[in-house]
């Protein structure tokens, strides 16, 4: 494949804090430890805690790839990192998504990738160390209605069922037509057959959601020696106990991170996320809802369960896999048990991640490198030939269609369809209307001013209609540049935001992975549109 890279303030599809933090922009340095370039993770290394239960964690993920039959032999970089965590001279590069059936949108893969090429980066800059790429599985989350979907061919494919809790623990049996639906849509052909067997394989073959999602994606990528993480578990929530005591019963995560929130908004930078007091919710199978604080007494909403505080401090070390961090508090918990030097996320990860400095200060938990995740744009062999006739660049393409259909119009016309000079005539023309008024009476030059003004807007109404006149005059063209918008920016997005990687495998099969891993580039910060 042909790799070709653009800035991302040339998308027009990333945030201004986004931008800025890409830009390195010196005022984002109080809510960060390091801009992630190479030469500073030798200081990471240095900076990392060494109170990471290695060992516990080494261990209990053996554990959940031996309950999945993920056999060793076939697996042998997977496994050869499983063991490499109990090491001091391992560390790890993390991204993190929830659990959306079929892998979800394509960002998906691209932070896997992303994830994938940051270690690969490391280990040939810092040979002596070894660097596993994780994907941590956000099985506790419970929004179902966020994952219960993909998009193929304009078409929404659902899993409708009533979930409640965890969506790590789902029962998948009941996936079964989802996943019938879901291939069919995608066709028939050779590598259409493969993925959907890898696909079935996953879903079909283990009976929690969260061990098909690590079954899929091992499927994809256990040749690059990817962990998948599963945090859900009473072993590492025992590491994780005594923050989690310390932060309910001191809320210092609602008043850290308020502090910074507000720093943030007064120089600019739009915030993700709020905190609550208590941030944290309380799980048992099937039920996951918030802790609140009424008194002295914390209870758990939507339900009769409370505790006092010394109740509470009970419950926590008996029984930590009960607390389930929400947003503000799961990076915490990753870096305590992770042996972490980066997290690799999309823009609204990064934006709300500037938010928790002082809450990992307060702790004296390392706080890692944060980058945006790779993006692109999958497009056919045609795509670079019809932009050239029509005289688009790759840079343009990325405009709204109205604004490219209204700047090729502009580029291509024949006629003159701005009326800058006439503007710029009526203005002189109107301060001496305004001089002669102000003569003969002060008061009435706001009335002339008025006249103007509206006079100037009823010539940009008339120079839009020009405009429009002249798109009619070339509908050609104007169907052709919203249909190559249409089929590569679904819904007026990025692709990467809505697709499916599945539509993708199907013509590319287990090349396009190879590819996306030769070129995407975590640390060089640009988007790329690739190329057959």
């Amino acid at each position: 494949m042909k790799a070709t890279y653009i800035d991302y303030s040339d998308t027009h599809s990333f945030s201004s804090t986004v931008i800025s933090y890409l830009a390195q922009d010196s005022k984002l340095l109080p809510f960060i430890n390091r801009f992630p370039e190479l030469e500073n993770f030798e200081k990471l290394i240095a900076e990392r805690n060494s109170n990471i239960p290695r060992r516990e964690l080494s261990t209990t993920l053996l554990k959940q790839y031996e309950k999945c039959c993920i056999p060793e032999n076939d697996n042998k970089e997977v496994y050869e990192n499983l063991r490499a965590l109990a090491r001091e001279n391992t560390f790890t590069v993390t991204t993190g998504h929830q659990l959306n059936i079929f892998t979800g949108p394509l960002y998906f893969i691209y932070k896997i990738v992303s994830t994938i090429n940051l270690a690969r980066d490391l280990k040939q800059r810092y040979p002596e160390y070894t660097f596993v790429p994780v994907y941590w599985m956000a099985t506790e989350d419970h929004d179902f209605e966020e994952i219960n979907h993909v998009d193929v061919h304009n078409k929404r494919i659902s899993w409708n069922i009533k979930a409640r809790g965890a969506t790590g623990e789902l029962d998948t049996y009941s996936i079964a037509e989802c996943l019938k639906e879901y291939a069919s849509v995608l066709g028939l052909g050779e590598e259409a057959e493969k993925w959907t067997a890898l696909v079935e394989n996953a879903y079909l073959g283990q009976q929690k959601l969260a061990d098909a999602t690590r079954v899929l994606v091992n499927s994809l990528f256990a040749a690059y020696g990817l962990v998948v993480v599963d945090a859900n578990d009473h072993l590492l929530k025992k590491s994780f106990a005594p923050y989690i005591e310390d932060d309910i019963l001191g809320q210092h995560s609602f008043r850290l991170i308020s502090e910074t929130s507000s720093q943030l908004e007064e120089l600019g930078f739009r915030t993700q996320v709020n905190p609550r007091d208590i941030n944290f919710f309380y799980m048992t199978p099937g039920f996951r809802e918030r802790i609140v604080k009424e008194d002295n007494t914390y209870k758990v909403l939507n339900s009769e369960i409370q505790f006092t505080e010394d109740e509470l401090r009970e419950e926590i070390h008996q029984n930590p896999e009960r607390f389930s961090p929400n947003v503000i508090m799961r990076p915490l918990y990753q870096e305590i048990i992770l042996p972490n030097l980066a997290y690799i996320g999309g823009g609204a990860e990064l934006t709300y991640w500037l938010q928790l400095k002082k809450n990992f200060d307060h702790y004296g938990v390392s706080y890692p490198a944060v980058l945006l995740r790779n993006s692109a744009l999958l497009v056919n062999d045609q795509f670079a030939g019809k932009l050239c006739r029509l005289k688009i660049s790759f840079k343009d393409i990325f405009n709204p269609v109205t604004r490219l259909q209204s700047n090729w119009v502009t580029r291509n016309s024949s006629h003159t369809l701005n009326l800058t000079d006439e503007k710029s005539e009526l203005n002189a023309l109107f301060e001496k209307i305004k001089l002669k008024a102000h003569k003969i009476d002060p008061t009435l030059t706001s009335s002339a001013a008025a006249v103007n003004q509206r006079l100037q807007h009823a010539i940009n109404n008339l120079e839009k209609k020009l405009v429009k006149a002249e798109k009619h005059n070339h509908a050609g063209a104007m169907d052709q540049i919203a249909a190559l918008r249409s089929r590569y920016f679904p819904n007026e997005g990025l692709q990467e935001r809505s697709e499916n990687f599945g539509l993708y495998y199907t013509q590319y099969g287990n090349r396009l992975i190879s590819e996306l891993i030769k070129h995407l580039k975590p640390l060089d910060f640009k988007f790329c549109i690739l190329e057959p």
